[in-house]
């Protein structure tokens, strides 16, 4: 009895919890060994072990291979119980699927407080809370000044789509690949077409269309001949249809193009995959939102992006939740926001943030009165690998934008 006493206070002094009752909580991401993400995720792992005694255990996928994947392990035995989300329609087909808990009565209301209302809505279904989210992201077209000047133009004066279409002959008129797209991968080019419907549509005519039908729409429509209105001027670079996400981004950060469109995480991505590692400086690169179209009825600070987060599968223990809200808190959320890794949700951790495009862009969304999750995840899989189709043969015009428009329109219906 002495021993164990004398056991127990080496523990107590030496700040070990011990917990006979631990449990291994299987966390499946995203972040890999090298990217930003991990510091804040070391951190709270190795914190929460401490303090509980309790494992956490980190595996992460691409992303193609997490979406492709999930289902098959959702099922099985070794089903994570922490998984990545970008929420909407994949989402709640997990759900549907009985893929995920109920966690309503696990997260307190003072807990929720903390977090923006409309992020944490993002991950409710049917009126239960099955995740929480952990970021947002915002798509904007990303330049290169050392080109763009080069070429003579502007483009932080882009406000209409015309100014665009300008800007970009322009840049291709100076010798320059105006845009790196990754089109291999499709998810890229829909960026440019579902923000044209963005514009052209708003926030209405995108909930009537998922409520109602009509995605065949004069206003979507619309925003198929603008699109190909870009395309006709050839402006991504030579064989884009071949090239992956990964190696645009990295081309970007090359700078071997002007623009590239994309997602707030590219800031990392493009340095991280340049060949110097270190990519554009930031007092060599701008922003610029997604230009207005003439007539479009979406408001101009309607932004698109992702809510980001976590999902707990039916399977998970308690303890699960109980590490989420401990990871999504000020502590990680402010590591996250001060590294430059992501745009936080928790309320004050974005006065960390000294990247200056991120705070951009964390502004850009705050004024932002519809701020569209992308579509080939709100609308699910099936819907969403419709639009992705259809934005690829938009761009290589193996399609007319009233084919498009109709194509999506049937899979909302063959999916009602």
């Amino acid at each position: 009895m002495r021993l164990i006493k004398l056991f127990l206070s080496v523990i107590f002094l030496l700040g070990i919890s011990f917990n006979a009752n631990a449990v291994t909580i299987k966390w499946l991401g995203l972040a890999q060994d090298d990217s930003a993400h991990k510091e804040d995720i070391d951190a709270a792992i190795a914190d929460w072990e401490a303090k509980t005694g309790h494992e956490v255990k980190w595996q992460y996928m691409a992303g193609p291979d997490l979406k492709l994947k999930l289902p098959t392990m959702l099922q099985s035995d070794d089903a994570p119980h922490l998984f990545y989300s970008w929420g909407g329609g994949v989402m709640f087909d997990q759900a549907d699927a009985g893929f995920l808990q109920d966690i309503s009565a696990m997260v307190p209301d003072s807990y929720l407080e903390n977090l923006s209302p409309a992020a944490a809505d993002a991950f409710t279904y049917k009126g239960e809370r099955v995740g929480l989210p952990n970021l947002f992201n915002q798509v904007v077209f990303w330049y290169n000044k050392d080109l763009t000047e080069k070429a003579g133009v502007d483009p932080s004066k882009v406000v209409m789509w015309n100014d665009l279409l300008e800007v970009v002959k322009d840049i291709k008129d100076a010798g320059i690949t105006p845009i790196c797209v990754g089109g291999k991968n499709k998810w890229p080019i829909h960026f440019y077409w579902t923000l044209l419907h963005v514009r052209n549509g708003g926030k209405a005519a995108f909930f009537d269309a998922l409520e109602n039908g009509g995605w065949d729409r004069e206003e979507y429509i619309k925003s198929g001949y603008e699109f190909q209105q870009l395309v006709d001027l050839e402006p991504f670079q030579d064989g884009f249809m071949a090239v992956e996400y990964g190696d645009a981004s990295a081309a970007f950060g090359n700078g071997e193009c002007a623009l590239h469109l994309m997602g707030s995480w590219d800031y990392n991505g493009a340095k991280r995959r340049s060949t110097s590692g270190e990519g554009i400086p930031d007092d060599r690169m701008g922003t610029f939102q997604f230009p207005m179209t003439e007539n479009g009825k979406g408001n101009p600070s309607d932004t698109l992006g992702g809510i980001n987060g976590w999902l707990v599968s039916k399977n998970a223990p308690k303890e699960a939740v109980d590490f989420l809200m401990h990871y999504i808190s000020m502590k990680y959320q402010s590591m996250g926001a001060k590294s430059g890794a992501y745009m936080p949700i928790y309320k004050g951790a974005e006065t960390e943030m000294g990247n200056r495009f991120f705070k951009q862009q964390a502004l850009n969304v705050a004024n932002s009165t519809f701020h569209s999750i992308f579509w080939d995840q709100y609308l699910g899989r099936d819907i969403g690998e419709v639009v992705n189709d259809v934005s690829v043969e938009l761009a290589t015009k193996d399609i007319t934008p009233e084919e498009a428009c109709q194509r999506v329109q049937e899979a909302w219906e063959f999916n009602q």
